[in-house]
């Protein structure tokens, strides 16, 4: 085994295509000699220099669900106390919040709410277009999208360009978990399958739509099963260059977080060093993708600097209003400003670069002015650069 690990790595390292058998090999050795080469091919893929985050906001315009996933401690029903759907000008309300700060993108998620008419989730899209031009929207997952299908009686085509004429602009990759059917059933009877997953993202793709793929892990699944779950993605991801030109745009990483759900328990999660390790392995595994994710919501901002190391060259995103990993993590990591953004970025080596929802740099931000002690910057005394005195001449 130790053999063929070490030939697997330098078959990594030399830019070769692994085999689910090879990746799956990865986790049996030690993770510095895995993160060394990830950290390699992150810095042949990407800009060596830069690690880039978005500044967007999450905004769930509804809990109400009626999917109801193990792992989920954000839904509610409709006649919870705490259930809501929010109305459009609450959304613009969050929106004005975000172009208030420099923002570029929502990231528009809810439950799986049956008594909502399609007619909110379009002129919801017009709304937004028609108040807020200069912001992206990237929304509905594709557990919401297959919904949709089942519940408007429409095809996916005749669903995805209703939503683009109003004013859609991308897909995001949520319910992916693990794409393998076996954990899914056990994780979440009622959630999505694998190839309702792919059929949707697909025709996202097909339409030019902005996707990015994901992964959770930490139910219990097997390292085969992780390492099936990225070839799943990078086939995909083939595919769509192939056929497209229009793939996943990066690979977004997080562990499970059970403290508030019903898995608690029974899913035994992922600790820092196997969140790493995963990372690492994917940076690896997906040769066909050269933007990953580190995840601060999930592992905090420590890890997720560490991560930079490991094989991730962006920051994700600041959210402003993060949800639902924090709900069921427990936690109140669910905003960043984008100054510790820039600080644990810059703390780390690198240069901070603002970038679109594409990975594309729009601006290089002004470190010391973001960082420098100054009457306006309260944390300036501790925050990383802070000017250090002069000694009197």
């Amino acid at each position: 085994m130790a053999h063929m690990t070490a030939e697997v790595l330098q078959k990594a390292a030399a830019g070769e295509r692994l085999s689910a058998e090879e990746i799956e090999s990865l986790y049996h050795l030690p993770v510095p000699q895995v993160a060394a080469v990830a950290h390699g091919l992150r810095m042949q893929r990407c800009d060596p220099q830069v690690v880039s985050f978005l500044i967007d906001r999450n905004i769930n315009y509804t809990n109400i669900c009626r999917v109801g996933c193990n792992f989920c401690a954000f839904y509610r029903t409709r006649r919870q106390s705490d259930a809501y759907t929010l109305d459009y000008e609450e959304i613009s309300a969050k929106i004005r919040e975000l172009e208030a700060v420099g923002g570029t993108r929502i990231l528009m998620q809810g439950g799986v709410n049956p008594e909502l008419p399609l007619e909110y989730y379009t002129g919801l899209l017009r709304h937004i277009k028609a108040h807020h031009p200069t912001i992206r929207i990237d929304a509905f997952s594709p557990e919401e999208v297959l919904f949709f299908e089942q519940h408007f009686g429409l095809t996916l085509d005749e669903l995805l360009d209703a939503l683009i004429a109003a004013g859609l602009d991308g897909l995001p990759g949520a319910g992916g978990e693990i794409l393998v059917d076996e954990v899914r059933a056990k994780a979440a009877p009622a959630r999505i399958r694998s190839h309702d997953w792919f059929r949707i993202l697909d025709a996202a793709q097909r339409k030019g739509l902005y996707t990015i793929s994901t992964m959770v892990f930490g139910f219990g699944e097997t390292y085969r099963q992780r390492a099936d779950h990225l070839v799943s993605i990078r086939t995909q991801q083939d595919k769509a260059l192939r056929e497209y030109g229009n793939g996943f745009s990066g690979f977004a990483m997080w562990s499970l977080q059970t403290e508030n759900t019903r898995l608690h328990g029974k899913a035994p999660g992922a600790t820092a060093h196997e969140y790493l390790q995963n990372l690492a392995i994917s940076r690896l595994a997906l040769d066909n993708q050269p933007n990953i994710q580190a995840s601060w919501p999930a592992q905090g901002f420590k890890v997720a600097q560490a991560a930079l190391y490991y094989g991730a060259n962006d920051m994700g995103s600041t959210m402003l209003e993060e949800n639902v990993v924090s709900a069921a993590g427990g936690h109140d990591r669910h905003s960043a400003t984008v100054r510790e953004l820039i600080r644990i970025i810059d703390d780390a080596g690198f240069t901070p670069a603002i970038r679109n929802s594409r990975f594309q740099v729009i601006e290089y931000p002004d470190v010391a002015a973001f960082l420098g002690r100054s009457a306006e910057n309260i944390e300036g005394e501790r925050g990383v650069g802070a000017a250090v005195p002069q000694a009197p001449a």
